[in-house]
């Protein structure tokens, strides 16, 4: 059992791309069979090496390994000319040398009288004189496959069951080569090359969106024609914006690598996108990672209808992933995009020390939704924060500042070393604040609001004596204190 992802690097890694390769590499697994890539470059203007890149870094970023080396449609032309010239010998192709004016005009003419589009398959039956006329005028000619209108197609999908195509709407004959001179054969084209190369690869299963239908219809009929075995094909669902219609560009990020970089997790991602059209069996729940799932695949799942992007229960997914991480691994998650700031990077510094940033991973951990939050949580540890407005109005309430400067007068110096020699423990904490509410003569609610107000900027918060511990030991709590009096 053989599958392939078939990318075009023309582009990023699309959102949509990515969950068809969950779909193969599931499938693959499950069946112990082999995953295959193929890069379908044959678009010269658009593709990029960097596209190509992006494609097999964000694959490998999300634990879909490929089975071999990639194989790169380009380096296969001289093969798909020949497919073209094999089904040229045996009459199934033939040369058009209708111009892009007469087509232009062909089409405006079916929109005027409100017909579908379609090709009228008028050079289909040219005589070699009439070829050699056109030959004459220094016409071009694209290759146009043979599809008769009343050919029936079936075949039995995977996720939609019995399928049945007409010939008469697959849109006439259709072109398999780029227009070229008439004597050579032009770039080829998709549905072509798609066949032949899934043929020389031995595809077994061809996994793809149901956007690509009406291909099957016309590529089974080229398999027929190249006499090659056909594939099974399973169609999945779109994947649909939140007015139901098909996920684009349009809906805001829709690639990997953007994924990625706002923060969200391989496993969280992937695991996702294994849900968006699959429903997994009764008492699996909907959090498993990519080998859980292979285990239990199945197409008898896949739903034909479109599935509906949620952004509420990817971050769900996203953060029951970060909350699963102990502190050391959100640690080695979060460092580089601390770096990223020029945070924690200092030699000598407490807050560059790893035992330090483990235990801010400690604090702010829970409250993740995406890598990203753990920036700007971790803001007010490295960075002296401004004051918010609430803050400062605490700050101005009655007996604040002298609660803060009660418990500054009593504050021991921070931690020295990494030992943590000296430093406070909860214990001490929570007794030099009742030192300090004592000498102030206020509540003890009143020096916790101004203390977070001093610590943070804010009333909002991580809990209080954590981070209060934490700030002590690189000794920002004296200095943020103190610029509040």
């Amino acid at each position: 059992m053989r599958v392939r992802l078939a990318p075009s690097p023309t582009g990023t890694l699309h959102f949509g791309t990515a969950r068809t390769a969950v779909f193969n590499w599931l499938f693959a697994r499950r069946q112990g069979g082999q995953f295959l890539l193929r890069i379908e470059d044959t678009d010269k203007e658009r593709s990029k090496a960097e596209y190509t890149t992006n494609i097999l870094d964000g694959l490998q970023w999300l634990g879909l390994q490929w089975d071999g080396d990639p194989v790169i449609q380009s380096a296969r032309i001289a093969e798909h000319r020949a497919a073209i010239q094999q089904l040229l010998d045996s009459g199934q192709a033939y040369r058009c040398f209708a111009s892009e004016a007469e087509l232009t005009a062909m089409r405006e003419q079916q929109a005027a009288e409100k017909k579908a589009p379609r090709y009228d398959n008028r050079h289909r039956d040219l005589t070699p004189e009439q070829q050699q006329a056109f030959i004459a005028e220094g016409r071009e000619a694209t290759i146009r496959f043979r599809i008769d209108d009343d050919a029936t197609i079936t075949w039995t999908d995977l996720v939609r069951g019995p399928m049945r195509w007409s010939g008469s709407d697959l849109g006439g004959d259709m072109v398999i080569a780029r227009r070229a001179p008439a004597d050579q054969i032009g770039d080829p084209l998709y549905n072509l090359v798609v066949v032949v190369d899934d043929a020389a690869m031995a595809i077994s299963h061809v996994i793809r969106g149901e956007d690509h239908i009406a291909n099957t219809a016309k590529q089974l009929l080229l398999y027929a024609a190249l006499g090659a075995e056909p594939p099974v094909f399973a169609h999945t669902p779109l994947i649909l914006n939140q007015e139901g219609k098909k996920l684009s560009k349009r809906d805001g990020v829709t690639s990997v690598s953007e994924f990625r970089a706002m923060g969200y997790t391989a496993e969280a991602l992937a695991n996702y996108m294994t849900l968006l059209g699959w429903s997994p069996p009764e008492g699996m729940g909907e959090r498993f990672t990519l080998a859980e799932a292979a285990a239990v695949f199945d197409f008898e799942r896949v739903n034909r209808a479109g599935a509906r992007f949620d952004w509420d229960k990817l971050n769900w997914l996203n953060g029951q992933v970060l909350h699963g991480l102990g502190p050391e691994t959100l640690r080695e998650q979060l460092a580089p995009l601390w770096a990223e700031h020029g945070w924690g990077t200092e030699p000598g510094q407490v807050s560059s020390d790893p035992a330090w940033q483990i235990d801010l991973c400690s604090l702010i951990g829970p409250s993740l939704s995406l890598l990203a939050d753990g920036v700007e949580q971790a803001r007010p540890f490295f960075t002296t924060p401004e004051l918010q407005e609430a803050a400062v109005a605490q700050l101005a309430s009655e007996g604040a500042r002298p609660a803060l400067a009660a418990l500054l007068e009593r504050l021991p110096e921070p931690a020295t070393n990494a030992a943590l020699d000296g430093a406070l423990d909860a214990e001490q904490a929570q007794a030099l604040l009742g030192e300090a509410c004592a000498a102030a003569g206020v509540k003890k609610g009143v020096i916790m609001k101004s203390l977070r107000a001093a610590l943070l900027g804010s009333l909002q918060g991580p809990d209080l004596l954590a981070t209060w511990l934490l700030l002590h030991r690189s000794g920002a709590d004296r200095l943020r204190i103190s610029r509040c009096l």
